[in-house]
């Protein structure tokens, strides 16, 4: 009996340490995960998890029902259901998607409706490993049982929309000018490494929460500098800029003069993750005490963070939740003074911004590109690169900057180093593409291919071809020949060139006058090809030559014609009804004898009289004008050199011509 009570006591005592420890674990991981130390937090669940079955009922064992047996004081922790979905959620959070699906999926077959959520989480753990087709069923599953009108919901329908346009990047034709790959190993060692920028002297400084060997220390974001060249990173040390204990910081910008330092601070308050914005100015070689900047920037209550001076040296953009925006984070810009204060700042306003969250935002001078990261449009899933051309206040609508660049999870945070008019010549970008927890540092590049651009010279009045026109193509800014082409038989030409650039085209043409066009910058610098708006030459028109009527004669000094002047005139007639739709004008000239009132009156009569023939003979009158031109002009002089009469000469002059008008 006493071997018995002795067993039964050590079973007991046994029972009682294991739920102390089971009740240890779960307590210890459900602070962890309130502080959102979600990595402390998945070891604490799996701890608990792992010293009982996984699979659970309902209404499955309470962990602290046995230690309240042993009478020591407890507090509330999560049920077992609730473990296993904040194990989920924790690891969704570390980017760990392989890890949280099955583990949302088990809630999901236990408990659904406790856990409404589950179904959405579970659908983006799928999307983001690359199972399009089970993460679009689990997204309408979701819509389907979620039965509400709020964000979750309008972030489903846009997950489906993603994963239509997820399949379209796929398959796109340009993919082989992209090269991407992971940055070398001394960027991302244990830990995350983010948030990359690129000094004016070509120092890399980025985010790290690498253990620092001087503390043993790990999972504190702190600030690197770097060498990095030829795709290789050296002299990786910390950034000479204090840093308290309890403080995280990362995310830096620098002023173009190198000479103050932005740079985003936060702590873990209740649970819940507070940044600001500080300044540090350089002293010597380090920087010096950081300090927050006023209610301009930080607004109490507020989170603001990511901060990015543009090439001017006179605007800030960074990534806010303060009252005034769009909805969750927004992107702001503030106007610097000749010092570096913010003195005002304003939202982006629509075009940019969503209800969701903008992040991360970068400034490309060379294109004048925005480039920031956004979970509120469609995409390829979670975080997605967008750029939008312009500057602050007056930004174009945001185009996604598809794959490669982006990835079905999050992309964030973007340093290009190229100052040339390719965006994505020389890029380091934070991703989490290829790892567990956290955001990585990639590389990247697209090869530019060379820019075409075609036109066509057309005749203005007909619009038809002009071939073999010369066409010189001249750059606006240097004034310099770019290029010269001749177009072919269709009148078109064809010329490549390494970027656009404003251009004019000039055309040449026998038979044409000069032509010139302005060629602007496609809206989109990255079309691969434009055509330019069809340049008209005018053909140079020749008037055309009168042909003198033989055998017209007139009585002296009269407008009446001579009966052997019907000869000529008829054979003029029959000219005129073969070609029904010609026009003509009739013209009689005089010598230089008698008055110029006389003679104008004179020559005008006798074509008249010309025109009448005609009429009578059945030619349609609005076939034929008349015009007298007097002794004006002459064909023949009318005196000859010594100033004597030239009658040869006078009888030349004394002439009816007609001019074909139209044929």
């Amino acid at each position: 009996m006493k071997k018995i009570l002795f067993t039964a006591s050590v079973l007991l005592a046994t029972m009682t340490l294991q739920a102390q420890f089971t009740y240890d674990y779960l307590k210890a991981a459900d602070q962890y995960y309130k502080k959102e130390d979600y990595n402390s937090a998945v070891q604490y669940y799996e701890k608990y998890l792992g010293t009982r079955n996984k699979s659970f009922r309902q209404d499955s064992y309470k962990p602290y029902a046995a230690v309240n047996a042993s009478r020591k004081t407890t507090v509330p922790v999560s049920s077992a259901q609730q473990a296993v979905y904040k194990l989920a959620e924790s690891y969704r959070n570390l980017h760990n998607y392989e890890k949280a699906a099955p583990h949302y999926e088990t809630v999901l077959e236990a408990d659904a409706k406790s856990f409404p959520l589950a179904a959405y989480y579970y659908a983006v753990s799928l999307r983001a490993l690359g199972k399009y087709e089970d993460a679009e069923k689990a997204f309408h599953n979701f819509l389907q049982g979620y039965g509400s009108k709020d964000s979750y919901s309008a972030a489903a329908e846009r997950e489906v929309n993603n994963l239509a346009f997820v399949n379209a990047q796929l398959k796109r034709s340009d993919l082989s000018l992209y090269e991407i790959r992971k940055a070398p190993a001394a960027l991302n060692t244990t830990g995350a490494s983010y948030a990359p920028l690129w000094t004016a002297d070509g120092a890399l400084l980025f985010t790290s929460t690498r253990p620092d060997p001087a503390k043993n220390k790990g999972f504190v974001n702190r600030v690197y500098t770097a060498d990095y060249a030829d795709g290789q990173a050296a002299n990786i040390k910390l950034l000479a800029v204090a840093q308290p204990e309890s403080l995280h910081q990362g995310a830096v910008s620098i002023t173009p003069d190198g000479q103050q330092l932005f740079i985003t601070r936060w702590q873990i308050d209740h649970g819940k993750k507070v940044t600001s914005l500080w300044v540090s100015r350089k002293s010597g070689s380090n920087w010096s005490e950081p300090v927050a900047l006023d209610a301009v920037i930080n607004v109490p209550g507020s989170n603001t963070q990511q901060p990015f001076v543009l090439p001017d040296g006179k605007h800030l953009l960074y990534a806010s939740d303060r009252p005034g925006g769009q909805g969750g984070f927004d992107l702001w810009y503030a106007t610097l003074d000749e010092t570096g204060k913010p003195v005002s700042t304003a939202n982006l306003g629509e075009v940019i911004n969503t209800a969701d969250n903008e992040q991360a935002p970068y400034y490309h001078a060379a294109t004048r590109t925005l480039v920031f990261s956004t979970d509120g449009r469609t995409g390829m899933g979670g975080y997605d690169f967008f750029s939008s051309k312009g500057e602050p206040g007056n930004f174009q609508a945001p185009v996604n900057m598809g794959y490669p660049v982006n990835s079905v999870k999050d992309d964030i945070y973007f340093a290009s180093r190229s100052n040339n008019r390719n965006l994505l010549d020389d890029v380091l970008l934070g991703t989490d593409r290829a790892a567990e927890c956290c955001l990585e540092l990639f590389f990247l590049h697209k090869t530019r291919p060379a820019r075409q651009l075609s036109g066509i010279v057309v005749a203005c009045n007909s619009n038809t071809p002009v071939a073999g026109a010369e066409v010189r193509i001249i750059d606006t800014v240097s004034h310099q020949v770019v290029t010269t082409r001749s177009t072919g038989a269709d009148g078109s030409y064809a010329f490549t060139l390494d970027e656009y650039q404003p251009l004019v085209a000039i055309a040449n043409a026998v038979g044409y006058t000069q032509g010139t066009q302005h060629i602007d910058l496609p809206q989109n610098e990255d079309t691969a090809a434009i055509t330019a708006p069809a340049l008209c030459l005018t053909p140079i028109v020749t008037p055309p030559s009168p042909v003198t009527l033989e055998n017209v004669y007139y009585d002296y000094d009269k407008a009446t014609l001579k009966p052997e002047s019907s000869a000529s005139l008829d054979k003029l007639a029959a000219l005129l009804e073969e070609n029904p739709d010609m026009e003509i004008e009739l013209a009689a000239h005089t010598d230089s004898k008698g008055g110029k009132r006389y003679n104008q009156r004179l020559s005008e009569a006798r074509a008249k009289s010309c025109v009448d023939y005609l009429v009578e003979k059945g030619i349609d009158a609005h076939r034929l004008t008349y015009k007298g031109y007097g002794a004006t002009m002459p064909i023949a002089p009318n005196t000859l050199p010594d100033g004597s009469d030239n009658p040869e000469g006078r009888q030349q002059n004394r002439r009816t011509t007609f001019t074909i008008l139209k044929k």
